[in-house]
């Protein structure tokens, strides 16, 4: 149920409240302007200052020409997933017809509806970014529906809001401006604890205006004053007021109240007994003021400041102990006791009163009731998930179906994407603690929903939990390769190649081994370094060629096996079919789909990198964007979406789209941000697009983003792609650092030869190492550059010899190189590369003297978003046609 409006909350006067108002009357008529521009508004400041009676006004002076919805947090909601974006967004939604999310959300729906409690979650988890992402698309889609009554959204009690609304709105905020939305926040000003003071202070950072509020003046007070008691109010007398409750609006409002209940005159006289009417309006008072309505009044006080905002009345009855009649009369005396506001709903006149009397409740008897509301919630057909927050609250008492009811919570908070309170709820159980036999499995899910939140407390719940008896067969293979991808994400690659071989080692041939396996042979493959690279190979390649690919785990092999073979530079044709018995019909198979949790996406984007790097891009881009697709619908929208967008980049890349590419990969990054920092995602998107730019000729701007990223030594457990020490290299060399990029290169070929990888696309080591030397060590480089052609023909791809003969023309007397320029451009002519052909082309015109195969190199360059090789072909065609015609004497 939700809780009533602001302005219903509080009767505090809106005296010397100007500024706040001018500000909010500003902000509605720029939303409501021909601009339609919207923003962030805070207020600030202590409890009782008026911050409700304030979102209340600002409510009143929008209503006539905006849409108006509003929220509260809570301190007994706070740990509700998604509680105040469902107060925000059901009203909204509900006045556009039956299941109205469902065309605002799209292909959306099933990820953002169930955070909304508009529908059952349709899978296991939901990627809370996803989620995020669905509700930004609800509101902004809400937003265009209102444009003839723009969308205001009111949140009250930030500081109490839950983590998940205050994650949304924080990533809303930087939006906000190019919607036609205002959001009005206020919270208190003093110091929050946890996540919700960071995420305030982002918010704050992203407001259009943040106002503090101040206590009322003296002046202010004794206005309030006379206006409440009559002109007999005397100075003396009000001055006291003020200096009683420091001006603060709520204490002097509940005061005066007291004043009047007591009929006393509001003389100086009646100045010493001020103080005592005060302290009953806060704290302890307030209690004693409670408890003198009587028991009954006081037990439903109690019910409804345990259950929180927004409570059924026969709910709060319930828990009581009450009939409906007895509830009803208690209610009635709450409210003319100005405790309460609305009955049904109840709603507390004041979060200040709902706080002091949830804190007034004896320890023992406020854990009993949250005992008695889980039971209460969970009768009412609410859901685990909302019986959880009373089941935190108890002491543990070895109750196995706590332990059970906190399972299914966790469930339900991971299905809508709250993994945050799906930890709690499974923390809670742990501590219960769950029957010997299930400890194991509950550390096992504790893992799992820390994955995404908290890769090294996955690590520390799952190690604990494979070292414990409970976990056998497929849950126990999950748990290992859930391990792994977390030791992973945490560039521990070594760690999470040891703990699936050791596991691998001691599971029976099978399935579960062979999943095993293939994911020791990933990890050992993705990692920078490795002890017996070409002994994992050989390895490798005995387990997966002969396989036909019939079912999921000989395609995972052969998709791992043909991306090795990528890299060692074995023969394209070989690499070309392993990848094609890795699928179906040109398609990933249903176990190895981008979104399945088994497999994992890992072994689809190995059979589209290979494809990228063995001149079939086209087919690599088919693959990528399905990969967007898959992402996009499933909701998992935070690093896999960004890894998509990158490979998308990568297979442009690799065509020679230089332009597309970086649209794509900067949208990769901008995707990855949001996620984190230091994420492996970064890493090779930020590698890949400093190769682009750099092919761009944009140096400056890839050195920005190496800054940014800090991308260079030291390098990351996980190797880049494409090889992150080349592209290091290519940059400090095209900065005029030749000395620092040739210690880089030569590094970089040690590395790469000593694993017996020799891919000179991947790692373009030898031929970038040849023109770096080839005026200081030109026998050395003519060397490096033999040695490239032989792998480039070994591996045998347009691409590859086309480059590799580029190179060799350097180092050949002017005829050689003009025969090796030709069969170059013949070469990559017929590859899907076309920067690389056009910089070939660009040689080969200059080898001629051709000012018309210039021409056609500089539109080649220009068509594939070279802008720097464009210009200097073009500059060259003008020179080169000056010099061939020159102008008359």
């Amino acid at each position: 149920m939700l809780p009533s409006r602001p302005e219903h909350r509080s009767a505090v006067p809106l005296l010397e409240r100007e500024p706040e108002l001018a500000a909010a009357a500003r902000a509605v008529d720029a939303l409501c302007g021909p601009a339609a521009s919207g923003g962030l508004l805070i207020y600030r400041g202590e409890a009782g200052i008026g911050k409700t009676a304030l979102l209340a006004a600002v409510r009143r002076l929008a209503r006539d020409r905006c849409t108006v919805h509003g929220a509260q947090g809570g301190e007994t909601v706070a740990s509700v997933p998604f509680h105040v974006v469902r107060q925000l967004l059901r009203p909204a939604l509900a006045g556009l017809g039956e299941d109205p999310a469902r065309p605002l959300l799209g292909d959306g729906y099933d990820v953002a509806a169930p955070a909304l409690g508009l529908a059952a979650p349709s899978g296991p988890a939901a990627d809370p970014q996803g989620v995020r992402d669905g509700l930004d698309r609800v509101v902004a889609r809400l937003a265009e529906r209102h444009r003839s009554r723009p969308l205001v959204l009111l949140v009250d009690d930030a500081h109490g809001a839950d983590t998940e609304s205050l994650t949304w709105l924080a990533a809303l905020s930087a939006s906000l401006p190019a919607l036609p939305l205002l959001v009005v926040l206020a919270h208190r000003a003093e110091p929050v604890s946890g996540s919700a003071a960071a995420l305030l202070g982002r918010l704050g950072a992203a407001a259009r205006l943040r106002l503090t509020l101040h206590p009322f003046s003296p002046g202010a007070t004794a206005e309030l004053a006379r206006a409440t008691l009559g002109d007999r109010a005397d100075d003396p007398f009000c001055r006291e007021v003020w200096a009683v409750t420091g001006g603060n609006p709520y204490e002097t409002v509940e005061l005066l109240a007291r004043v009047q209940d007591r009929f006393l005159d509001p003389v100086e006289r009646s100045v010493p007994r001020l103080r005592d009417l005060g302290a009953s309006a806060r704290g302890s008072g307030l209690v004693a003021r409670l408890e003198k309505l009587g028991t009954g009044p006081t037990r439903l006080a109690w019910a409804a400041a345990v259950l929180g905002a927004g409570i059924p009345r026969g709910l709060a009855a319930t828990l009581a102990g009450m009939t409906p009649a007895e509830a009803a009369g208690c209610t009635e005396r709450l409210r003319e006791a100005r405790i309460v506001t609305a009955t049904d709903p109840m709603e507390f006149a004041h979060p200040l009163i709902a706080t002091a009397i949830y804190r007034s409740i004896p320890p023992a008897t406020r854990t009993a009731l949250h005992g008695r509301a889980a039971w209460a919630v969970a009768h009412a057909g609410l859901g685990a998930a909302a019986a959880s927050r009373h089941l935190l609250e108890i002491h543990p008492d070895d109750d196995e179906e706590v332990v059970a009811q906190l399972r299914r919570a966790a469930r339900e908070h991971l299905a809508v994407g709250a993994p945050e309170a799906a930890r709690r709820c499974l923390e809670r159980a742990l501590q219960e603690p769950p029957p010997p036999h299930a400890y194991a499995e509950v550390l096992y899910e504790l893992g799992c929903a820390a994955l995404l939140t908290s890769p090294p407390a996955t690590v520390r719940h799952l190690r604990s939990a494979l070292a414990l008896p409970g976990l056998d067969g497929d849950l126990r293979t999950d748990a290992t390769c859930r391990l792994a991808q977390a030791l992973a994400h945490s560039d521990r690659l070594g760690e999470a190649a040891r703990s699936v071989a050791t596991e691998a080692a001691r599971t029976p041939p099978g399935p579960a081994r062979t999943r095993l396996r293939a994911a020791h042979f990933m990890y050992e493959a993705f990692r920078a370094t490795e002890e017996d690279g070409p002994g994992r190979s050989r390895r490798l390649a005995g387990l997966a060629d002969h396989l036909p690919g019939t079912d999921n785990a000989e395609r995972a092999l052969l998709s791992l096996r043909a991306f090795d073979a990528m890299l060692r530079g074995e023969d394209a044709e070989h690499v070309l079919d392993l990848c094609d018995r890795a699928l179906v019909h040109g398609r990933p198979a249903r176990g190895l789909s981008w979104t399945d949790t088994e497999w994992g996406f890992e072994t689809p984007a190995l059979v589209g990198i290979t494809y990228a790097f063995t001149d079939r891009p086209g087919r690599a881009l088919d693959l990528f964007e399905e990969a967007v697709r898959a992402f996009e619908i499933s909701g998992w929208s935070g690093a896999h979406l960004a890894f998509a967008h990158t490979l998308v980049g990568l297979a442009h890349r690799r065509r020679g789209a230089l332009a597309v590419a970086e649209s794509f990969l900067r949208e990769g990054l901008r995707l990855a941000d949001r996620v984190g920092s230091g994420l492996p995602v970064q890493w090779d998107a930020a590698c890949l697009l400093i190769d682009t730019l750099l092919a761009r000729g944009r140096v400056t701007e890839a050195r920005d983003v190496a800054t940014r990223y800090r991308f260079g030594p030291p390098w990351p457990g996980a190797m880049l792609m494409p090889d992150g020490p080349c592209v290091h290299a290519r940059l400090l060399l095209a900065e005029g650092r030749t000395k620092e990029g040739v210690a880089e290169l030569e590094a970089a070929g040690r590395a790469f030869e000593a694993r017996d990888r020799h891919n000179g696309l991947w790692a373009p080591w030898a031929c970038d190492l040849a023109r770096a030397l080839a005026t200081e060590d030109p026998t050395r480089a003519a060397r490096l550059a033999t040695r490239a052609r032989v792998q480039a023909e070994r591996f045998g791809t347009d691409t590859a010899i086309g480059e590799a003969l580029r190179c060799a023309a350097l180092f050949a007397r002017p005829d050689e190189a003009v025969h090796l320029l030709a069969q170059a451009v013949r070469h990559l002519e017929a590859s899907p590369s076309a920067y690389e052909h056009a910089r070939a082309r660009h040689e080969y015109a200059l080898a001629l003297r051709s000012p018309a195969r210039l021409a056609h190199a500089a539109a080649l360059a220009t068509a594939c978003g070279a802008e720097s090789l464009a210009a200097r072909a073009a500059a060259d065609h003008a020179l080169m046609t000056r010099d061939t015609n020159p102008a008359p004497e």
